[in-house]
């Protein structure tokens, strides 16, 4: 083999884990930018608690898997996969188990925190959701403050070979996993009750004349929402991603900061804009964290999560509210 070959090889085989780690990293990104879009479009209330409720939902699952017990109730879980040779099976149960707590966590929050400001002045209920943030971060920090929490993924960082290029099992899982959210997504929007969601989000009074229960609506946006960021803080926990495979104190600044530029380049309330959001800002920063490196010393050694907060700026000053966004139109 010549060295052009070898150099053409080695560079292909660059750009396939780059993009794979791109893809996989954007579906994170999706997951959580979907939760935040459906509570948006169903209540129009910025929810700054996203990054908290999804931490607080890994949590949820390494207290289930790894600990063996139940969030919040001092007993074993009888369907705690092995430390030593977790089962698939018993560890998917348990995660569909952590998101149907997870969704109560969205009810309770709603019900207690959200529900009695029906009415008032939006600005008042996002800072309600960042007392909420505030509220759960203790919990978060507190549960990981002496040792990360593993989330005892079945197959680790195990990783397949494609064309010389490593391809880990969690990235895969990751786009499987948004994909089918994405789908879920889609088809709940078409459904009744998705279509009495963006009824409530255009003109509560007006959908309370027709007759759809706000209350309702709010509920199960915020659980869908508080599920769905969940599973995107789970799937970032899974390794090679940063956290390692546990759930660390150093995870939450990501889930909290790192989405924004997402949801506002998608557009606060497109689900789409939220998938192609996703994608366009987790290739910004890692394809120029791959081949922007050989300039780190000029650029700085954390140029990468810089990119997508440039790249958001760039497309807001040609498009205000995001790639799909609603513009809203006022009469002056």
């Amino acid at each position: 083999m010549s060295i052009a070959t070898a150099l053409l090889a080695n560079a292909g085989t660059t750009f396939i884990q780059t993009l794979v780690k791109a893809l996989a990293l954007g579906s994170v990104y999706i997951l959580i930018a979907l939760g935040f879009v459906i509570i948006f479009k169903g209540t129009q209330v910025l929810n700054f608690a996203a990054g908290a409720i999804s931490m607080a939902g890994a949590i949820f699952l390494a207290i289930m898997v790894g600990d063996g017990g139940l969030p919040f109730l001092p007993f074993d879980n009888p369907l705690a996969p092995s430390l030593d040779d977790p089962d698939l099976v018993l560890w998917l149960i348990n995660l569909v188990i952590v998101l149907f707590i997870a969704a109560l966590f969205g009810l309770v929050i709603e019900r207690i925190a959200i529900r009695p400001m029906v009415g008032q002045p939006l600005f008042a209920m996002a800072v309600i959701t960042l007392g909420i943030e505030v509220a759960i971060r203790p919990f978060n920090l507190d549960a990981t403050a002496i040792q990360a929490r593993t989330l005892n993924v079945p197959w680790g960082a195990d990783a397949w070979e494609l064309w010389g290029a490593q391809i880990p099992k969690s990235y895969v899982a990751a786009m499987i996993i948004a994909t089918i959210a994405g789908a879920v997504v889609i088809l709940f929007y078409r459904s009744r009750l998705g279509v009495a969601m963006r009824a409530v989000a255009f003109d509560q009074e007006a959908a309370m004349a027709q007759g759809i229960n706000v209350g309702r609506v709010f509920a199960i946006a915020w659980g869908l929402g508080a599920a769905l960021a969940a599973l995107g803080a789970i799937v970032y926990g899974m390794a090679p991603f940063p956290p390692g495979g546990q759930v660390s104190q150093e995870i939450h600044p990501i889930l909290a900061l790192r989405v924004l530029p997402v949801i506002v380049l998608g557009g606060l309330d497109s689900a789409s804009g939220a998938v192609y959001g996703g994608l366009i800002i987790a290739s910004a920063e890692v394809f120029a964290g791959e081949y922007l490196s050989q300039w780190n010393s000029t650029l700085g050694s954390g140029y990468s999560t810089i990119v997508p907060y440039v790249v958001m700026l760039i497309v807001l000053l040609v498009k205000p509210y995001g790639l799909f966004g609603t513009a809203e139109v006022r009469r002056v």
